[in-house]
């Protein structure tokens, strides 16, 4: 299986859990589901590094910033 569409078998609590390795999961959930729209769009699998890219440079800084206001 590919990293990129595999996940370590977690219990669910470590995945909604606080810290570098939660918002790792968090995050890397939140580019999984942005590469299948971008997937469904093209109508391609247009790979994971691409949907990080796009992303990176059109989401993340909205997504960090709503998911520190849910931590407060």
């Amino acid at each position: 299986m590919s990293a990129e569409t595999s996940a370590p078998d977690d219990d669910a609590g470590s995945r909604s859990g606080s810290g570098a390795y939660g918002d790792y999961l968090a995050e890397r959930e939140e580019i999984l589901s942005h590469k299948w729209v971008l997937g469904e769009r093209e109508k391609r699998d247009v790979g994971f590094e691409a949907a990080l890219t796009d992303w990176a440079q059109h989401h993340r800084a909205a997504w960090r910033k709503q998911r520190a206001k849910k931590g407060e």
